[in-house]
């Protein structure tokens, strides 16, 4: 579906997506071309991140950069991932935080996707959009090196002028009355290459984003992506040394009917996240 088309009905005309009467103060619906264009915008920024997280990388290099092998099941069909590949572990992941930041993940292939479906959740939550907090999250998931590199070119990318777009004052402060909302949900995790000193570790996730309230012009949406991270083990935990991302997979919206403002205020309000396990 192209961004100036109706809200809710994507090329194929198969599937579209209903709207409540009013969402968002009739935003949704009167401001579609608006949304899109603020849409415009966050996906462009967050190119720009991405940009500058591989600027300040650059010339790190993968010592273990290796295209990953295909998993069969026990029949040898390539086309179905094998059980083991997917089932969760039942491990629990880590016994301690620092701050908010789970620490202490098992030196394993469980461990290194532990560690990364939670460090998705981290560097997506509305904690990266305020400059101490963003410096306390980067020094804490990030190897010195990476950190080092990557605070100044993560200050310029939340701009003022970038949270401005996104309805945020210069500290990442939502306006009285609305709710900001950034959530990383992982929907799973693969090791694409491990060893005992380092591993690169794939997180699928779908994304929200997007201003909860009457007057917002930016409503709360989702997008599909896919984290990759570098995790070097380092002062008995796994830190990232390098991470990227890409768009999808997403699936076909479904026939869901877009809720109000109020009720996705009270859903961040009432429902908390969690600590991700492999």
């Amino acid at each position: 579906m192209s961004l100036g088309d109706e809200p809710g009905y994507p090329e194929s005309g198969h599937t579209r997506t209903r709207l409540p009467d009013d969402p968002y103060g009739g935003a949704a619906r009167r401001g579609g071309r608006s949304s899109s264009r603020s849409l415009v915008t966050v996906v462009g920024v967050v190119v720009l991140l991405i940009a500058a997280i591989a600027f300040a990388n650059r010339g790190d290099g993968d010592s273990n950069d290796s295209s990953s092998s295909t998993t069969t099941n026990g029949s040898g069909n390539a086309d179905q991932p094998a059980t083991s590949s997917t089932a969760a572990s039942g491990t629990k992941p880590v016994e301690t935080k620092s701050g908010n930041i789970p620490t202490g993940f098992a030196h394993t292939t469980q461990g290194a996707q532990s560690a990364a479906a939670n460090y998705a959740v981290t560097l997506g939550s509305t904690g990266m959009f305020n400059k101490d907090s963003r410096h306390r999250i980067v020094n804490g998931l990030y190897t010195p090196a990476a950190a080092g590199k990557l605070q100044n070119a993560m200050d310029a990318a939340y701009s003022a002028g970038f949270l401005g777009k996104l309805g945020l004052d210069a500290n990442g402060n939502a306006p009285q009355g609305s709710t900001f909302v950034s959530r990383t949900v992982p929907v799973g995790t693969t090791a694409e290459q491990y060893s005992d000193t380092d591993a690169k570790v794939s997180v699928w996730y779908v994304g929200l984003i997007g201003m909860s309230g009457t007057a917002s012009t930016n409503p709360v949406t989702t997008t599909w992506k896919t984290w990759t991270f570098n995790l070097h083990w380092a002062d008995d935990d796994w830190k990232i040394s390098a991470d990227t991302q890409k768009d999808g997979p997403a699936p076909v919206p479904g026939d869901d009917q877009a809720a109000t403002s109020d009720e996705i205020s009270k859903a961040v309000e009432q429902y908390g996240g969690f600590t991700y396990a492999r």
